[in-house]
């Protein structure tokens, strides 16, 4: 089994070409996250990063920041911060015992910010025309992870209804499902 470290290395390294990728006139575009468009997915990407590492060394994080971050180098700072988020979850302890200030096991909130990191790339891509595939071992942790945390993550309604997806689907269109998205969505489509 890879470590949380190991994981999030994995899906930044597909997270930051995505990122590099979005050009400025596409920040106004809407994203398969409704409540979204993607400078706003964007700031929220950063905060999700910054806070969780903040939890990786067993802090307490602060989720109510606004800031819009994308701004100047953005493209450059985001790459800078997953690095920054892959060496919190490499330090010594990180995934034992309980993280920060969620009261959960760390493990379980490691991978909830691989499931941020992995299914928010893919919600920038698809807004922005892009490609994304998930590193197939980061997506073999996230779909029982995710569909274990799912019933609580929809009380807390951090994600939407279950999306119904056909027995054929693939194991990346079951997580994103489970987290309420259509995994055929599009801009057109809305």
């Amino acid at each position: 089994m890879k470590t949380i470290s190991e994981l999030l290395g994995e899906a930044a390294g597909r997270a930051v070409p995505v990122v590099r990728g979005i050009d400025d006139d596409r920040l106004g575009d809407a994203t398969p996250c409704s409540e979204y468009d993607v400078r706003a997915l964007l700031n929220h990407l950063f905060l999700v990063i910054d806070n969780f590492r903040v939890l990786a060394a067993k802090g307490t994080p602060d989720f109510s920041r606004a800031d819009d971050v994308v701004t100047g180098d953005w493209r450059g700072r985001f790459e800078d911060a997953t690095a920054l988020l892959v060496k919190a979850w490499a330090e010594p302890g990180a995934e034992e015992g309980v993280a920060g200030g969620m009261s959960m096991p760390a493990r379980t909130v490691g991978l909830m910010v691989l499931g941020d990191l992995t299914v928010h790339a893919w919600d920038l891509a698809r807004a922005t025309g892009q490609d994304f595939e998930p590193d197939g071992d980061v997506l073999a942790e996230l779909e029982p992870g995710l569909a274990a945390m799912a019933p609580q993550a929809r009380e807390m309604k951090v994600f939407g209804e279950p999306f119904p997806v056909p027995a054929g689907a693939t194991a990346f269109e079951r997580v994103l499902a489970v987290t309420g998205r259509d995994p055929g969505w599009g801009p057109s489509r809305g």
